[in-house]
């Protein structure tokens, strides 16, 4: 019997796209993104407490609190937003990848090492199916993450100005 090409995928299991999307989707990290809005604020909301008890020390070095209390305020949040930032980067980065993956319609694999590497065209069916879980499950994601980026933009606007009329 022979195998059609929609049903014969020479890529490795762990290295198809859709078995990479479902294991970034179940990860404990990305799966933030795919999480109900107040899980998502409330994880985030984590990690910018924790940023703030790092970067409140030296915003303290540079501003003691009781002398420069709003300077200090808005170079702890700041620091924090920082941090908070570079996650945001991590999780867009990752569901950035299997975006790309999922969109295209050759699959770049390896077959045993990083020095043999193929190109396999997708079949329509599977083409298809990968193009509606990006338009479907991965770009809310992405919205999502752009609406926290241009938050954090914001309040770091909000914080500048802030900054300016105190001096």
């Amino acid at each position: 019997m022979r195998k059609t090409t929609a049903s014969f995928c020479p890529v490795p299991p762990e290295q198809r796209p859709i078995n990479e999307y479902e294991e970034l989707k179940n990860s404990w990290f990305f799966s933030w993104g795919t999480l109900k809005l107040s899980k998502y604020i409330r994880k985030l909301a984590w990690v910018g407490f924790w940023s703030w008890l790092i970067a409140a020390p030296i915003a303290a070095a540079s501003f003691s609190p009781a002398r420069y209390p709003i300077q200090f305020i808005l170079t702890s949040i700041g620091g924090a937003e920082i941090l908070l930032a570079l996650v945001l980067i991590r999780l867009y980065l990752g569901w950035s990848y299997i975006h790309d993956r999922l969109q295209k319609d050759r699959i770049f694999y390896e077959e045993s090492g990083w020095y043999d590497g193929q190109t396999w065209l997708k079949p329509k069916t599977m083409l298809d199916r990968d193009r509606l879980i990006v338009l479907y499950e991965i770009k809310p994601i992405f919205i999502r993450i752009q609406k926290t980026f241009l938050t954090l933009a914001g309040l770091t606007i909000i914080g500048s100005l802030i900054w300016l009329f105190l001096g």
